[in-house]
Parts: C-alpha cells; structure tokens; sequence
C-alpha cells in the first residue's frame, strides 16, 4: 500500500524501545494506533504524542502472556475502530547468561511466554477479524538470533527461532485470504531491551560495535517502510546478512570463533554451578 494514513495498527510493547518509536512513525503517516503494553501511565503518555504528531490513539494496558487479555484488547480495538489494517507484535525482552545460569521461572519460562507465546497468541486473536476484511499484515518482531544463535542466548535464540518458524507457516496458511505475515530482524540496538539483559561479563565485553548498531528510530522507519511494501522477512542493518552466510556455510568455524571467544569468562563463572 502506497499510503497508511487512517490505517488502524495494533503495537503490542508500544511503551518504549521499538514500540515506541514504530508508533510515532506511524502517527506521522495519519494512522489510528492501539498502544497495547503494561505500564499504562507510559501509554497515556504515548497516546499524547501520538496525537501530536498526527495520528490517532487507543491505549489499552494489557499483558502478552494472558489471554483473556489479549482477546479484550483486539475487542476494544475493533469496538473503537472497526478493523485491524497491521499488527505489529513487538512485546518482548531477554535474559543472556549462561544456561545453567538461567532461572526456570523469571528467565526461561518468562521469556518463552512473552517471546513466543505472546507472539502466537496475539496473532490468533487478531487474524479472524483480518479474515473477515479480506486484508491484513501480521509483522513479527524477531531478532538476528532467530536465524544464528550465541553463546548466552539459549532461551532467547529457543523463543525467536520459535517467531521464525511461527511466521513462516502463517505466511502460508493467510494469503490466500488476503492476508500478509512478515518478520523483522534486527540485529544490535540501542533500546531499554539493554538495559534488562543482565550483567554478564562476557555479553558486557561483546557488544554490538556503535558503527553497526541499530537505533530505534532506525527499526521503526523499516517497519513503516515493510507496512506500506510487504516482503517475507526484512534482516537490519543489510551488512549482517554476511554474517548469517558464514553462520550457515561454514558453521564449523563460526562455533569455534563463539566458543572461544565466551570460554575464559565461562570457565570463570561456571565454578559457581559444579
């Protein structure tokens, strides 16, 4: 579509980071926005910018692993709106250290919850009205991980393959009713999703050179862009495409390199566990 203004596009994680700034980017282009996350007070305030930038906003406090509170917002959404044109599943978050380092409730558990599970559920709620019109567009947040996983991502790079694998079979089942599913992978930014991570000296060490990482507002010009010109996948910035070919064509080396690289600062952690 050449144009979104009055197009109505469910944010999931509309409070900050990605969400946030897709949202704007969104207002600017005279759409009607749903701001769905849990901090209500954020929201309203989201809501406000919304507006002063042009577009139009609903904002709903909800939470992605529940739901019944899912189903709620995708009524509110159709109540105040009468459609959904996109849906832009961005809630998420991540939890890096080693495994065994890992909590089986707050990391792990959460984290497939919120990652995945958010993912699926949301999309489910959403799809029949999309079938309904006859149109829609599903954008799936996911990550670089989805395609290569690191050391320390375990549960997160479990959760996005999940995303990969999820849209990859909507895509498939929707169009034929006129309905678009895409993934958006991204690789470094700086976003809060930073500054939940965790304090792992290795993942602290090995970040994202500033040369090549993402800012939001860099994400939410490539999902408005995606919104308007739908494509499968859309991988940012373009340049780690090499690395996903050297991950894929020469996975040998690249365990080796990753191996070594975390080994020292495993070595020294693990003691702790055994």
């Amino acid at each position: 579509m050449s144009t979104l203004k009055d197009k109505v596009i469910l944010i999931t994680g509309a409070s900050s980071g990605f969400g946030a700034a897709t949202a704007k980017s969104f207002a600017r282009e005279g759409c009607k926005i749903v701001l769905a996350a849990r901090r209500l007070d954020r929201l309203q305030e989201m809501a406000n910018e919304v507006r002063g930038l042009g577009g139009d906003a609903l904002p709903v406090a909800m939470d992605v692993t529940q739901p019944a509170q899912i189903n709620e917002l995708v009524k509110s959404a159709v109540d105040k709106y009468g459609r959904i044109d996109i849906l832009f599943n961005n809630a998420g978050f991540g939890r890096l250290d080693w495994f065994e380092a890992l909590d089986p409730i707050k990391d792990i558990q959460a984290q497939i919850a919120v990652d995945l599970l958010g993912v699926i559920w949301t999309s489910r709620a959403v799809l029949p009205q999309m079938y309904r019109q006859g149109s829609g567009h599903i954008i799936n947040m996911c990550s670089i991980s989805g395609w290569a996983a690191p050391p320390l991502y375990t549960v997160y790079s479990a959760a996005k393959f999940g995303v990969r694998g999820f849209t990859e079979a909507l895509r498939r089942e929707a169009l034929p009713f006129g309905v678009r599913v895409s993934a958006v992978y991204p690789g470094g930014a700086a976003t809060e999703f930073q500054k939940h991570i965790g304090q792992n000296k290795a993942k602290q060490h090995f970040r994202t050179p500033a040369w090549l990482a993402l800012t939001a507002e860099d994400v939410a010009r490539a999902v408005v862009n995606l919104a308007k010109r739908p494509r499968r996948s859309l991988i940012l910035p373009w340049m780690m495409v090499v690395s996903l070919l050297i991950n894929s064509h020469f996975i040998g080396l690249s365990d080796s390199l990753q191996a070594r690289a975390v080994a020292p600062y495993h070595k020294e952690d693990i003691k702790k566990y055994l």
